[in-house]
């Protein structure tokens, strides 16, 4: 219903955040999109969010920025993580990968911290519910765990008639009691994603993680480095399509981003971002499914997201709405 999904929730973690299925993360994201209200400081330090604002895709938008020892890009109670060991990791890529990793060295930082966390949070849950996990199988534990979070997201009814009402489109016109179990899967879908993402956008609130204050800096320079950013930088809105080909949805969507690019010439960035290519960019922007099509306004600021296909009349009205004249 929303287009192609990349990974299911269960997968999200074993496969993308050790360093020997860096490659997973071409066809994976692990992110949540960063919330507008991150905490400027936690427990006294700035934190990653308000200091390199974007950088993270979401499990470090909450680390502190500090000085750490010589050779440490993060650490924390669970994980040390030393820039040899990113060095190492980004190497061992794929080589069409490689000078993306290289450039979204934190990205890589997030995906390890990550992973060392959230196993001793999900060691601790499965001693607390006694569960008999396979001893060493930590990514059948990681899945299971993120699994119960998701699977603890409700659905009420008003929540999925106004999902009818406001998606006609989509529906096509199919009675509510006919397509209510379909939709109701569908939203405990993306409400369960939307939960997972947010424990894992958690962690640094969760846990005292810090990363490298130079190091960091260093990453954002080169991690802002793309056509994303520097649209979001540009002072015009932008229309971001994240999809990539073969997809059917996803191809339905190339004429209209190249009818928008012609009429909204210098009035609007309209892009197109291959998550097959760009996988640590779409994982920044917390791509899940594909496409899906992200507007910014003209400060950058992202106003609204839209899975699936998009229809042209319905992509010019939003983008009136952030202020493009047609």
């Amino acid at each position: 219903m929303s287009g192609a999904r990349l990974r299911s929730i269960d997968e999200r973690l074993g496969l993308a955040t050790a360093v020997a299925v860096l490659v997973s993360l071409a066809q994976a994201g692990l992110a949540a999109p960063v919330a507008a209200d991150a905490p400027r400081e936690a427990g006294g330090a700035p934190t990653v969010e308000v200091t390199f604002p974007g950088l993270s895709s979401g499990p470090l938008r909450l680390a502190r920025v500090s000085d750490l020892d010589e050779g440490v890009a993060c650490r924390s109670s669970a994980v040390v993580i030393t820039k040899e060991t990113v060095t190492a990791a980004v190497e061992n890529a794929p080589q069409r990968l490689r000078e993306q990793f290289r450039k979204n060295a934190f990205f890589v930082v997030e995906q390890l911290a990550a992973r060392e966390v959230l196993l001793r949070e999900a060691r601790a849950w499965a001693a607390g519910e006694k569960r008999a996990e396979n001893p060493g199988d930590d990514d059948k534990l990681l899945q299971s765990y993120l699994a119960g979070i998701a699977r603890g997201a409700t659905v009420t009814e008003e929540e999925l008639k106004r999902f009818y009402e406001e998606n006609q489109d989509i529906v096509g016109g199919v009675p509510f009691a006919d397509i209510r179990g379909d939709l109701e899967l569908y939203l405990l879908e993306q409400k369960g994603r939307a939960a997972v993402d947010a424990h894992i956008a958690g962690i640094g609130g969760r846990e005292r993680v810090e990363v490298d204050r130079g190091w960091s800096e260093r990453h954002y320079r080169l991690a802002m480095d793309n056509p994303v950013d520097r649209a979001r930088r540009s002072g015009r809105p932008t229309l971001v399509d994240f999809g990539a080909k073969g997809c059917a949805p996803c191809d339905m969507m190339t004429p209209i981003l190249a009818s928008l690019r012609e009429k909204y010439d210098g009035k609007a960035n309209v892009l197109f971002v291959h998550v097959n290519d760009e996988p640590a960019l779409a994982a920044r922007y917390g791509i899940g499914t594909i496409p899906v099509q992200v507007f910014f306004d003209d400060a950058g600021k992202e106003v609204l997201r839209h899975e699936g296909f998009y229809p042209q009349a319905e992509i010019e009205r939003q983008l009136a709405a952030i202020g493009v004249a047609r």
